[in-house]
């Protein structure tokens, strides 16, 4: 199992954005921090922000800023979010054109695997996973 960029993406906006809960933080400045495409990183904080992970101020002021506590989102409801498809295998998904699907086992030994990933992901939280400022490169405010 691999997710994709997205929720990679999605996950580390969400580590930001806890490691900085006293203030709004950008995309710019989560961009420069893990060197990945601004870009990207801005679909990513929409998306965040539809599904209630993140609140969005504009403005000069503005920025992203968790529209919760980190102790109440559990990885496992970003992934879910952020991730468009779980089809492990052919037969999981739509479009599926495996000959064998009928008799075969192999969706129902890896759909119980992923949901044990979920389960997994479900009992740890934002909080468990918050670094400091200075993991992201940047001084404490003084």
């Amino acid at each position: 199992m691999q997710l994709t960029r997205f929720s990679d993406y999605g996950l580390r906006l969400m580590m930001m954005a806890a490691a900085h809960a006293d203030r709004r933080i950008t995309i710019e400045e989560t961009a420069r921090a893990y060197d990945i495409s601004r870009a990207h990183l801005m679909k990513v904080a929409q998306l965040l922000v539809r599904e209630g992970f993140l609140k969005a101020s504009r403005g000069r002021s503005g920025g992203l800023s968790l529209a919760r506590t980190a102790e109440a989102i559990t990885i496992g409801a970003v992934v879910r979010a952020t991730e468009t498809d779980f089809a492990i295998v052919e037969c999981m998904g739509l479009g599926n054109q495996c000959r064998i699907t009928r008799g075969c086992r192999l969706r129902g030994v890896l759909g119980e695997a992923l949901g044990a990933f979920l389960e997994v992901l479900d009992r740890h939280t934002l909080a468990e996973l918050t670094l400091t400022p200075e993991d992201f490169g940047f001084p404490r405010a003084a």
